[in-house]
């Protein structure tokens, strides 16, 4: 047998190998494309991400409406709190004695309107007696007058004395001096009663005064004790006990954990599509395995830029085109355990999907 026989012939030529494996990448290459294409036209121009985005909580400022010195605080840094739980107290002594004064002083007030009442009545009781007394002088001059009428016409024809008639006109300005007098008294009665009515307009406006300054002595007391106006969590804890205090003095902020919500800022080329009630997926960087879900709930009125310290002024010789970014609120949809991992300020990308018409269900 001969060397040649031996030889067994290759298989495949090198250049066809090559030429075979060229195609088969193509082939997946092109096959990848398609595939990518489709997810994309399918899906992917649907949906919208941004890495601009944070958590956020509508957390409360406390501050003392009130001055004094912080005699006590109640909570310590990040502690979970309820509404109404009491978190400084403040040392109230010199608002419990303005609350004592004021009382002292209603109490005067409601002495004064009580005498002023008891004037009223005194005052209208004497006015009574002289309205009577008047009128009886009135009847007792009318009396006179008739008897001065009757006797004149006797004392011409001498059928009466004149000394008669003389003592009947002096009984008649006797009762005319009575009714005058009697006059005088009850128009002095009358105007004591209008006085004693003012005086008593204005102790009862005394006393008003005292009933507002008592209220506002009691909100002070109240005062001293700041409570909680929510559910949440200490922060930015600053107040230390002994510290005198201003009212409006920042001592911490509850922030609401239970109530986190997400503002995400996306281009505004991103929002043709975008609507109320569309899904959101969300990844927390500070959980980089959990996938969060969330519904867009409404847009900013205007763009970050217009709510700027000092918004940009674009009418200028020179001026530079930038895409501005639009804050769009996304409510969360988390479970309650992983909400306590959840922190205000945290960054997070979201992606919203548009493909399909906002559900409000």
């Amino acid at each position: 047998m001969s060397v040649a026989e031996h030889t067994a012939p290759s298989s495949t030529p090198p250049v066809r190998r090559n030429y075979r494996l060229a195609w088969l990448g193509l082939a997946a290459v092109a096959a990848g494309a398609v595939a990518w294409g489709g997810y994309w036209w399918q899906t992917g121009r649907y949906l919208q991400t941004t890495d601009d985005a944070y958590l956020k909580a509508d957390s409360v400022v406390i501050a003392p409406k009130i001055g004094g010195y912080a005699s006590e605080v109640l909570v310590t840094a990040n502690q979970q709190v309820r509404r109404g739980d009491p978190l400084v107290r403040l040392d109230g002594r010199q608002y419990q004695a303005m609350l004592e004064q004021s009382r002292a002083q209603l109490e005067a007030r409601e002495a004064d309107l009580q005498r002023a009442r008891a004037d009223i009545a005194q005052q209208q009781a004497q006015i009574a007696q002289s309205r009577a007394q008047e009128t009886v002088a009135r009847l007792t001059l009318a009396h006179a007058s008739e008897e001065v009428k009757r006797y004149a016409p006797l004392s011409v024809t001498g059928a009466a004395s004149d000394e008669r008639l003389a003592e009947l006109r002096n009984n008649q300005a006797q009762a005319q001096a009575n009714l005058d007098a009697a006059s005088a008294v009850l128009k002095a009665a009358t105007t004591r009663l209008v006085t004693s009515q003012a005086q008593l307009a204005q102790a009862e406006a005394q006393r008003k005064a005292a009933e507002a300054a008592q209220r506002q002595s009691h909100l002070d007391v109240d005062d001293t004790v700041l409570r909680s106006p929510q559910d949440g969590r200490v922060g930015d804890l600053s107040v230390r006990v002994g510290q005198l205090l201003q009212a409006g003095t920042r001592l911490m902020s509850i922030v609401p954990v239970q109530q986190m919500y997400l503002v995400a800022n996306f281009k505004e080329t991103q929002l043709q599509r975008m609507q109320v009630g569309q899904r959101a997926s969300l990844h927390v960087d500070a959980l980089p395995d959990v996938e969060l879900h969330g519904v867009v709930e409404s847009f900013s009125p205007g763009t970050g830029a217009q709510f700027a310290l000092l918004p940009p002024e674009n009418a200028t010789g020179n001026f530079t085109k930038i895409v501005q970014r639009v804050p769009v609120r996304i409510r969360l949809d988390i479970p309650p355990a992983l909400r306590a991992r959840l922190l205000s300020g945290l960054s997070v990308t979201a992606e919203v999907d548009t493909r399909h018409e906002a559900s409000h269900g």
